[in-house]
């Protein structure tokens, strides 16, 4: 069944992500979540409580320096152990870009990776 939460980017500032987390009904505890570049964890994602909205959680991560380089990084923040991607952003770095169809593919491929993961743990449960 498909998740309903969402994460919605606020901003990308100093090199901090932060964004906006609304869970699903009946969602009452702070959801886990990780920072993923070239398919690793990389960071940290912390949780603070938004009192005026129920089931909404402001959502920060720090990005890592040492992953910063010359042309397109993509990043992906997903729901820990879930590969449930909730929101992805690129930073570019170095010679601009004639298209943005690089980016594109950067992503595709993060996502493919992701549902490699999944599909290869989904094997493993049903057939061992």
């Amino acid at each position: 069944m498909p998740s309903s939460s969402t994460l919605t980017r606020k901003l990308i500032t100093s090199g901090v992500y932060e964004g906006i987390y609304k869970g699903e009904k009946d969602e009452i505890t702070a959801p886990i979540l990780e920072l993923t570049y070239l398919g690793k964890t990389i960071g940290e994602v912390f949780v603070d409580t938004l009192e005026a909205q129920e089931n909404t959680w402001l959502i920060r991560c720090k990005i890592p320096a040492e992953t910063i380089a010359d042309g397109i990084q993509t990043y992906l923040i997903c729901k820990t152990g879930e590969d449930i991607m909730l929101d992805s952003f690129s930073i570019v770095a170095g010679e601009p870009l004639d298209d943005d169809l690089r980016n594109e593919i950067n992503l595709l491929r993060e996502e493919l990776d992701m549902l490699k993961r999944a599909f290869r743990r989904h094997c493993v449960e049903t057939l061992g």
